[in-house]
């Protein structure tokens, strides 16, 4: 950054400050995980980097507050990825009057045309359930609105110089965390003032397959960067397929039960997909029925084989499995569509590995597969990835002894398996090895995204390594030009 100061502000978002600066709110994933949306002020021109949703405790009541800031006054949003704690409240930003663009690469853009229908069915879903005899109960945004707001979509590649309003400038990179994931480098200009500006977005784990492996950054003045395991290594690859494997071998061959896996239908099913795929091949899986028990994790799939340029060198061979009928000697893979199919699955009592979404359990079909295992000693649930605060899976993961489902408390009673390095979020050490490729510390670095000691552990990292690094708290404002 070019002047002097570090012109940090303590303000509220939204409070009154100078129209001629550059100025950063922090308006989710502060001290928490989900509901990723930081506003940018640059001169007269605000925009977004995200505006995604809140998960956990507290979340419906957050996600229909109002906006601390006019719709109507934001030029255009800068989306990183596809995942709905990323993207989750654009049709409800596109009904309260933005009339923006939406630029995202262009999987991201396809990932997106199912994926905000499918939120949107969701709350039309809860808000039946919430009517009873009372007044009507409101969805936080219909079918019809999340469907409008996919026309405020714009496809920008990776590497293309994109210039939505006069003094700002930026860049997709590949993020590596799912298909079509970006971090995003902006060079903002307000006056004589420069400032570049990095926003991580969520980054992937080195290795991981399918996508590839995070961009690396060399410069930037400000970075804001994520911290969901800033306080924590994942296992190596060959022992996380260790664990997965025993996890399914132990369930279907030795205690003859189901395992039911929460993923997420946008890149962990499709992860999922490639380790059974590759541990079948390799003779360390018995032959098993796979239900992939999501329309939304089908339509993602189709999506990912769309965009087969994006795939690593090394997932060439699932590639061309997945495009295929997926009957490799054994591994038999069906995606279930209509709920009648759906319930059916509850009636297998042994040899089904049962990939459901959501990947919390906070929705979605898995929640009928838990109620339907989890009392049995001789199923499964195998956890892969991040469970937030508040969430029935992380309930799960912390051990409760019931859990309530449906308006009933189900026992938990099934063997409950937590496999940490199946994650799509880079680990401490990939965190901190992309961080050590810029030439010189940020002036300025915020770290967002992570819960207080995964976040608090990457900042006091980063600061022995001559970072300036803060948690920043949420809906509070800084200065961006130092």
């Amino acid at each position: 950054m070019r002047g002097g100061g570090s012109g940090a502000v303590d303000r509220a978002a939204g409070s009154a400050g100078s129209r001629g600066g550059m100025e950063l709110s922090f308006l989710g994933a502060a001290g928490e995980v989900t509901g990723s949306c930081h506003l940018v002020r640059c001169g007269k021109v605000r925009f977004l980097l995200d505006c995604g949703m809140f998960q956990g405790r507290d979340a419906q009541r957050r996600n229909r507050a109002r906006f601390r800031f006019d719709p109507r006054e934001i030029a255009f949003v800068l989306l990183s990825h596809a995942h709905i704690d990323h993207s989750g409240l654009i049709p409800r930003l596109v009904a309260a009057g933005f009339a923006g663009p939406v630029y995202a690469t262009p999987a991201t853009c396809d990932l997106l045309g199912v994926l905000l229908p499918d939120s949107a069915w969701l709350q039309e879903r809860e808000a039946g359930r919430e009517r009873g005899g009372g007044a009507p109960a409101r969805p936080l945004y219909t079918v019809d609105e999340a469907r409008a707001s996919l026309g405020r979509l714009v496809p920008v590649a990776y590497g293309v110089r994109l210039e939505p309003e006069t003094g700002v400038r930026c860049v997709f990179r590949d993020a590596g965390h799912i298909l079509g994931s970006a971090l995003i480098e902006l060079d903002l200009a307000c006056g004589a003032r420069g400032v570049r500006l990095v926003y991580s977005g969520d980054l992937g784990q080195p290795g991981h397959p399918i996508v590839r492996d995070p961009t690396p950054v060399r410069a930037a003045d400000a970075l804001i960067v994520e911290s969901t395991y800033g306080d924590r290594n994942h296992k190596n690859l060959a022992q996380t397929l260790d664990e997965f494997a025993f996890a399914l071998t132990d369930t279907l061959a030795s205690r003859r039960g189901n395992v039911v896996i929460p993923a997420f239908a946008v890149g962990r099913t499709q992860d999922l997909l490639y380790f059974m795929f590759e541990l079948h091949r390799q003779g360390r899986l018995p032959d098993m029925d796979v239900y992939v028990d999501s329309p939304l994790a089908l339509a993602a799939t189709r999506i990912s084989l769309k965009h087969t340029e994006l795939y690593d060198r090394e997932s060439r061979g699932f590639r061309d499995w997945l495009a295929s009928d997926r009957r490799e000697k054994g591994l038999r893979i069906h995606f279930t569509e209509s709920v009648e199919d759906s319930m059916r699955i509850n009636d297998i009592r042994e040899g089904a590995v049962i990939l459901s979404a959501s990947g919390m359990c906070e929705g979605g079909r898995v929640r009928h597969h838990l109620r339907h295992n989890l009392p049995r000693p001789e199923s499964s649930v195998v956890i892969v990835g991040f469970q937030a605060a508040g969430t029935l899976g992380r309930r799960i993961v912390d051990g409760a002894a019931r859990v309530r489902l449906f308006g009933e408390e189900i026992p938990v009673r099934a063997r409950v398996f937590t496999i940490g390095g199946m994650s799509a979020h880079a680990d401490r050490s990939a965190l901190l090895g992309w961080l050590s490729g810029f030439t010189r510390p940020p002036r300025r670095t915020w770290v967002v995204h992570g819960e207080a000691l995964p976040a608090a552990a990457l900042r006091d990292e980063l600061v022995r390594r001559g970072f300036r690094a803060e948690v920043p708290a949420a809906y509070r404002t800084v200065e961006l030009a130092c």
